[in-house]
């Protein structure tokens, strides 16, 4: 982070303590439109994809699951796979209040509690027909097994780069009285071709938002363009 960043930061951080006692979020953005149903929501069947139940993603352990229970109001663990053999982990996680002290859970923070070591965390974006997408790519390894990971982050109706941005979403809905809902989306695979990886991930990701309706894939990837 640079200096100026940090200092513009630190500006928003001090005007929301100040103006705290006079403006205090009340209106849940999650309570303002259709209730969100992640079983309903990401579709069993898109492209050349369906679920693979024979294959589980990493779970947080008992400890995590009780903190995630208190951040998210919902959780979803499925493997898709295709007829070419390939297979991509989803992992989605929806909380109707993103505001203070609920932060998404992020993977770099999940797979080392898993006992993973995580290397090259690394920002992006992945352009999409509907606009660019911010995503993170992290890489999780433990013994033989090397797992790529991508992932993204919605506060309220956008996709929002993690840290910086990510707090400042939070806090232009905080001075308008409104509490943000948000989602963090994780797809990730085993293989130690990291860039086969990652281009196998961006496919899957092009193929299930595709397979959405417009409002469906605005929940998940928030709104473009806007």
């Amino acid at each position: 982070m640079t200096k100026r960043i940090a200092w513009v930061l630190g500006l928003l951080m001090v005007a929301a303590s100040v103006t705290a006692a006079y403006v205090r979020p009340t209106a849940k953005v999650a309570d303002q439109g259709p209730k969100v149903n992640l079983e309903t929501l990401i579709p069993e069947r898109f492209g050349s994809w369906t679920i693979d139940r024979s294959i589980v993603p990493v779970l947080p352990n008992e400890q995590q699951q009780a903190a995630l229970n208190k951040i998210y109001n919902q959780t979803l663990s499925r493997t898709y796979g295709d007829a070419q053999g390939h297979r991509i982990m989803l992992s989605v996680a929806y909380g109707g209040d993103q505001n203070n002290g609920l932060q998404v859970h992020r993977p770099e923070v999940c797979y080392a509690a898993q006992g993973f070591q995580v290397h090259k965390d690394q920002s992006g974006e992945l352009a999409l027909p509907y606009g660019t997408l911010p995503i993170k790519r992290v890489l999780a390894v433990q013994g033989l097994r090397s797992e790529p990971i991508t992932y993204w982050v919605t506060v309220g109706d956008k996709a929002t780069p993690v840290g910086f941005q990510q707090k400042l979403a939070r806090l232009v809905y905080g001075f308008s009285g409104k509490i943000p809902d948000g989602m963090l989306v994780r797809v990730s695979s085993i293989d130690v071709d990291e860039q086969r990886a990652y281009q196998l991930q961006d496919d899957f990701v092009k193929d299930m938002l595709a397979g959405m309706s417009p409002a469906d894939r605005a929940r998940i990837a928030g709104r473009f363009g806007t």
